[in-house]
């Protein structure tokens, strides 16, 4: 029995889906906090159980019979060590034979405030005494790509990166490896670290864009706190603000740079190129 958490959102989705390509659906268990979002999981033959990162007690009957088990990070930033120690704790008292967890690349050295609870997961990982393996996901292609109405709109591609290179792929490539390491073997005591092929600058994101568009759309660099009022002025929250402008600020220094294509090598295949996340996008 796989079982995979937060099955509802955009990554886990997308890893149910890709594990159906591989194992029976009654094989896999999709752990949500909202049952009632998750009936089209549920047409497809895939058991759905009810799971709550913040309530503890519900990850011992959503774990029950699993032999392998998919952590994927919670989406709630200051919340996340407790709620996955809560998912980790379970998956030792059902003996689960793998559990794999969704981290950040360069999560044990990396500078971006995103890191220190992906870090913090990945040591109570480790300590907790179970077969493991680390994901550490590099940014989603689509992170960019749901930026192009505005960047349409504003007549540019705006951020604080400089021309630090972006190695993202595309989320289906994430979930993707997630589904190979959950059904084939070997795989347990490995931190892997998750990129595209092919890096990008935002100069050449926006470069793209205006080939696709016939428009011209440059990127504007800004320093960090600029792009960050910039953000605050667009109507986003704080925490979502100062998320990206430090993650752009991360870009800028090479925290979202990886060239060893361990993930291509996982999925077997080449990722999937920022023409064509962008030409989906629009």
């Amino acid at each position: 029995m796989i079982v995979v958490t937060g099955a509802t959102g955009q990554l886990g989705r997308l890893v149910i889906e890709h594990l159906l390509k591989k194992v029976p659906a009654s094989s896999i268990v999709a752990a949500v906090r909202h049952v009632e979002k998750a009936q089209d999981i549920a047409a497809l033959g895939v058991q759905v159980r009810f799971a709550d990162y913040n309530q503890p007690e519900s990850w011992d009957a959503a774990l029950s019979g699993a032999e392998k088990v998919l952590l994927i990070s919670s989406s709630e930033i200051g919340l996340r060590v407790k709620q996955h120690q809560a998912v980790i704790e379970a998956a030792k008292r059902a003996n689960v034979s793998l559990l794999a967890y969704t981290s950040l690349l360069r999560a044990d050295t990396s500078s971006l405030g995103l890191a220190a609870e992906h870090k913090a997961t990945e040591a109570a990982i480790q300590s907790a005494g179970l077969p493991f393996v680390i994901l550490r996901n590099g940014w989603y292609t689509e992170n960019y790509a749901a930026g192009i109405p505005a960047a349409l709109a504003l007549g540019a591609v705006y951020g604080a990166a400089g021309q630090g290179k972006i190695s993202a792929a595309a989320r289906a490539d994430y979930a993707e490896a997630a589904s190979v390491v959950l059904t084939t073997d070997h795989h347990a005591g490995n931190v892997y670290a998750l990129a595209g092929d092919t890096a990008f600058t935002l100069d050449e994101f926006a470069a793209e864009l205006s080939r696709q568009t016939g428009k011209a759309i440059p990127y504007v660099n800004l320093p960090q706190a600029e792009y960050k009022k910039a953000l605050l002025n667009a109507g986003l929250p704080e925490p979502i603000a100062e998320l990206l402008s430090d993650s752009d600020a991360g870009v800028s220094n090479g925290q979202l740079f990886n060239d060893g294509k361990q993930l291509s090598q996982l999925i077997g295949r080449p990722t999937t190129a920022l023409e064509v996340i962008i030409k989906a996008a629009l």
